[in-house]
C-alpha cells in the first residue's frame, strides 16, 4: 500500500465496518483490507476527525449523509451498509471536491449467523454478491453450507469453517475466494467477519457472527485454469457420490465438496431418524474415534419421511486443533439395506 498519506478517497469508496471499539478499514474501492483501524488508515489526513464524525453519525442515524469539511471544503459522502435485523455492519465513506461526483459503490452484502443456532440470515445485496438469485434463496433460516460455495477450495476457508466448530467471540476474518457460482461463472468475492455476543429476547445471550460480502474485481488471467487443489478436487468427484464437510459435535453441514445430493433435505439443521441414533452412537461413533467409519443411517426426505442413504465419515482437520468430518454420501445397495433391515424406503423389512 502506498504511504497513507497519498491516499485520496476521490479515487475510492472506503467500506468501514463499525461493529467493534473502534471504526476498521475492511476495504478499499474492491480491494479487501484486513480490519485496519481508520485512525492508521488516515492518520495523516486532514478530514480524519470529518471523516470520524460523519462515521458515527451514519450509524446513529441509519442513513446515508452528506457534510461539508470544515478546513478542507470537501464533501463527505457515506452510505450505511445494514442488516435486515436493524444493525449497521459498516458505512460506506468517500470524500472528494465538492464539484465532483463520487465514482460508482461498489454494493456490500451483509449476513448475519447465529452460530448458537445454527442459522443464518441474509440480504438481497448478499446473495447478488455471492451469485445467487434472490428470487430463488430464503433470506431467513439458511444453513451455514448454503452461503459456503460448493465444488472448490479456497485459500483461508478452512478457518471459516473452524469458526463454526470452534466458536468463540471477539475474532475477526477477513479473505478473498474464487469460486464458480451457481451458474458456472467465475467469482472473486472478498469476505470480512467478527464473532461477538449479543442477546437475544428468548435465552439469553447467542455467539453471532457478522460479515460482510463485496464482489472483487476479476483480471485477465484469473480467468484462465483453476489451481491444482481444485484440479484435484474435480477429479475425485463420482458420480451419484456426495462429499460434504460437517461439524462432528453437531452434524451441521458446513461445505459440499460436490454439488449438494439431491437425495435428502439437507437445509436447515439435519437430524437421523431417532432410531438411528443408537445404532451411530454404539457402533460408528466408537469406530470414528479411530478416524474412520460408514453404515447405512435414515435423514429427512425431500418430501417427508426418511431416506436411506450410505454414509462414510473421515476426520479431517480444518484448522490447528480443530476437526471436522468428511461425509461421503452414496444411494445404499440391496445388501447394505438388508443388513440393517430396511427397505428402499427406510421402512423396517417385516
Amino acid at each position: 500500500m502506498p504511504p497513507l498519506s497519498f491516499w485520496s478517497v476521490t479515487q475510492d469508496w472506503l467500506l468501514v465496518e463499525t461493529l467493534g471499539d473502534q471504526p476498521v478499514v475492511v476495504a478499499q474501492g474492491r480491494q479487501m483490507k484486513n480490519f485496519v483501524p481508520l485512525a492508521v488508515f488516515l492518520r495523516r489526513n486532514p478530514n480524519l476527525a470529518a471523516i470520524q464524525t460523519a462515521i458515527a453519525d451514519t450509524v446513529t442515524s441509519g442513513t446515508g449523509l452528506a457534510s461539508i469539511t470544515p478546513k478542507t471544503k470537501r464533501v463527505i459522502r457515506t452510505e450505511p451498509v445494514q442488516m435486515t435485523d436493524g444493525r449497521i455492519h459498516a458505512v460506506h465513506v468517500w470524500c472528494g471536491p465538492t464539484d465532483q461526483e463520487p465514482p460508482e459503490r461498489p454494493i456490500p452484502g451483509p449476513l448475519k449467523w447465529d452460530l448458537t443456532t445454527g442459522e443464518g440470515s441474509a440480504t438481497n445485496e448478499y446473495l447478488l454478491n455471492a451469485g445467487m438469485d434472490p428470487s430463488q434463496e430464503s433470506l431467513t433460516g439458511r444453513a451455514f453450507v448454503e452461503d459456503i460455495p460448493s465444488r472448490s477450495l479456497n485459500r483461508d476457508e478452512s478457518k471459516a469453517l473452524s469458526w463454526v466448530i470452534d466458536v468463540a467471540p471477539d475474532r475477526t476474518y477477513c479473505a478473498t475466494w474464487d469460486f464458480a457460482d451457481k451458474v458456472g461463472g467465475f467469482r472473486r468475492v472478498g469476505w470480512c467477519a467478527r464473532t461477538l455476543m449479543e442477546a437475544n429476547e428468548d435465552d439469553g445471550e447467542h455467539l453471532i457472527s457478522r460479515a460482510i460480502n463485496l464482489l472483487e474485481a476479476v483480471s485477465e488471467s484469473s480467468l484462465v485454469g483453476e489451481n491444482l487443489a481444485n484440479r484435484i478436487l474435480n477429479g475425485l468427484s463420482q458420480p451419484g457420490v456426495y462429499r460434504v464437510i460437517v461439524d462432528l459435535n453437531t452434524w451441521t453441514l458446513l461445505k459440499w465438496i460436490d454439488d449438494p445430493c439431491p437425495f435428502f433435505n439437507w437445509h436447515g439443521r439435519v437430524e437421523m431418524h431417532p432410531q438411528d441414533h443408537e445404532h451411530f452412537s454404539e457402533r460408528m461413533a466408537a469406530e470414528l474415534e479411530e478416524g474412520m467409519t460408514s453404515g447405512v443411517l435414515r435423514l429427512p426426505g425431500n418430501d417427508g419421511g426418511w431416506v436411506p442413504l450410505h454414509v462414510t465419515v473421515t476426520t479431517v482437520e480444518l484448522d490447528d486443533g480443530v476437526n471436522g468430518g468428511l461425509v461421503t454420501l452414496r444411494q445404499p445397495t440391496e445388501a447394505e439395506l438388508a443388513d440393517v433391515g430396511l427397505d428402499e424406503a427406510g421402512r423396517p423389512l417385516v
